[in-house]
């Protein structure tokens, strides 16, 4: 093994990034820098059955919203983002900080940016139409964690995660 490797290079485990600040998962419960994206799942402000799967790329800010079934979403315009992008934006910025969103999403920010308004108005993109499938199917797959029992043994498909009590 190589002497001058880092600590956690020499793991098999890495720290869990915490939420920069508290989340409202009614409104997004799912968000992620994923893909070339920022992207997740965002309720519907008029139907508590729907859902909308948000994106904007990282490269071209391109902006996408529909329903989970491919529905385009009646508020997103040409270069305006909808609702559901900004609330996607105003949720990452909480759960990652302004920084590192600005920084995914490729976006010149200064000191007084500071929050995920902030990012919205810096962003010059367009509509373009993106898989919402794949973030969805992630989304739900997330949801099933949550129907599981509470118990101390294993989850195969998360044997890889770090147990809290492991992190020094």
């Amino acid at each position: 093994m190589n002497a001058d490797r880092t600590a956690w290079e020499q793991r098999s485990t890495v720290r869990v990034v915490s939420p920069v600040k508290p989340r409202k998962l009614a409104k997004v419960p799912f968000v992620e820098l994923a893909d070339g994206r920022l992207q997740g799942v965002v309720s519907s402000g008029s139907d508590i059955n729907r859902v909308y799967v948000s994106s904007i790329s990282a490269a071209t800010h391109a902006l996408n919203c529909s329903t989970n079934n491919n529905r385009p979403c009646g508020g997103l315009y040409g270069s305006s983002p909808c609702k559901h992008l900004q609330s996607l934006v105003a949720e990452a910025a909480l759960q990652y900080g302004v920084d590192r969103v600005a920084r995914y999403l490729r976006i010149e920010i200064d000191d007084s940016v500071s929050s995920g308004s902030g990012l919205v108005s810096r962003l010059n993109g367009h509509h373009e139409s993106a898989p919402a499938a794949m973030v969805f199917s992630r989304f739900l797959s997330h949801l099933a964690y949550l129907e599981l029992p509470d118990s101390t043994t294993p989850i195969t498909e998360l044997h890889w995660f770090p147990a809290m009590g492991a992190i020094r």
